[in-house]
């Protein structure tokens, strides 16, 4: 089989790309959190890095992309990749080898449930966590990847969801607001971030690899592939730039840690519908992403919900706003794979994506809180009081970020 030299070779770049966020993520968490937690939060991304990608090996991938048609998962078929071999095309994307298009659906899953960390930051246990971890994958993502991506019930209904709105963003975000209700406030509250340079350089590594995130899910390179990779980068820029309007209203200063917060909501907002809307709609995308995504970190603090890294508000939101307005803004004349939204008279399909956002959120909140008093069972998920005031690095791994560890 001979394959396209220009799509491989694009596709093993948008991979490394994609591959590159779960780093730039722990960056982005580490300089949130306090100075004595910061190896903890990270080490929660980097094990997913290499745990996530035993377990995809193992039967992640054969049960996210083999067998189970219309249905809720898939089966054992491809495990250990049996069948898959470097001359075996893929069959959605047949330009590229299915060794390369395994890759790059890895690098997804390394990354969704790193990105549910933020929200329990300085509480949970380690053991618990690769347990959470552990079982997340099976039970909530390895089954959404299946029936929207893998051909199963959702693909069937005609959702569309282009890089991962509902199958990232808003799971993990539902699945940061079961954590947070489920394991409770920090006894100890950082004041302030402790490295906003630090929250700078992982929002440059995630903005960087984003392009791969949603460029790379075209799997070939030809017009919607630059389409998604443009509407990528204007909604982050509108989005980071509305919320910093807004904070700057409400808090009466522009903060740099708010363009930052508000860059990556629109790029979470914008995942879903990259390859299928128009350049003026992913502005319109952008500019709402950063006013609602700022609005629920607003109402989550109202409420006192610890989320203590705005995953909720800034994922959760964010995936469940982008899938909507993809229902409401997608279009044939962009993408003739896609569909026609409400804009342009497509009713039902907007039915079908509100559908879907409601019955995604609800599965993944009670399927991660009844996981985690499952959990709690077994081992501890919140750790000691004194554990938390004397910090996780020191405590559950015996390490230390600065010296002092203050």
């Amino acid at each position: 089989m001979t394959f396209n030299t220009g799509d491989t070779a694009f596709m093993l770049i948008a991979s490394s790309l994609v591959m590159l966020m779960t780093p730039g993520l722990a960056f982005f968490y580490g300089g949130l959190v306090g100075r004595k937690n910061v190896l903890a939060i990270m080490m929660q991304s980097f094990v997913s890095l290499c745990f996530t990608t035993v377990i995809w090996y193992i039967c992640g991938y054969s049960l996210c992309f083999s067998g189970g048609e219309g249905g809720f998962i898939g089966d054992f078929h491809k495990a250990f990749m049996a069948g898959v071999g470097p001359q075996t095309p893929f069959a959605g994307s047949p330009t590229i080898p299915e060794l390369l298009f395994c890759s790059y659906q890895m690098m997804f899953a390394i990354i969704t449930p790193a990105l549910i960390t933020g929200a329990f930051a300085n509480r949970v246990t380690f053991k618990s966590y690769m347990l959470f971890l552990t079982a997340w994958l099976f039970l909530v993502y390895f089954p959404f990847v299946h029936m929207v991506w893998g051909n199963g019930y959702l693909a069937k209904l005609g959702v569309l969801d282009f890089a991962g709105g509902i199958v990232v963003h808003n799971i993990a975000g539902m699945a940061a607001l079961a954590s947070v209700l489920f394991v409770g406030t920090r006894a100890v509250k950082d004041p302030l971030p402790h490295s906003i340079p630090l929250v700078a350089l992982g929002t440059g590594l995630l903005w960087f690899g984003w392009y791969g995130f949603n460029a790379g899910s075209e799997l070939k390179v030809d017009a919607i592939t630059c389409q998604a990779f443009l509407n990528t980068d204007v909604a982050a820029s509108f989005a980071g730039f509305a919320w910093l309007v807004v904070a700057w209203i409400f808090e009466g200063k522009p903060k740099f840690l708010g363009l930052l917060t508000g860059s990556v909501a629109g790029l979470a907002t914008i995942t879903p519908a990259a390859g299928y809307v128009s350049l003026k709609a992913a502005v319109v995308i952008g500019i709402s992403a950063g006013v609602v995504c700022y609005l629920a970190v607003m109402l989550k603090n109202k409420l006192s919900f610890d989320d203590a890294l705005d995953v909720w508000g800034v994922h959760g939101v964010g995936g469940m706003l982008g899938v909507i307005l993809l229902g409401v803004f997608a279009s044939k004349g962009i993408n003739p794979n896609g569909a026609d939204g409400l804009y342009y008279g497509g009713s039902h399909f907007f039915m079908i994506q509100m559908a879907t956002i409601v019955g995604s959120s609800i599965y993944a909140f009670v399927f991660t809180y009844v996981m985690l008093m499952i959990i709690d069972k077994i081992t501890p998920v919140k750790v000691q009081l004194d554990a938390e005031k004397a910090g996780l690095d020191e405590v559950l791994h015996g390490e230390q970020a600065y010296e002092g560890g203050l």
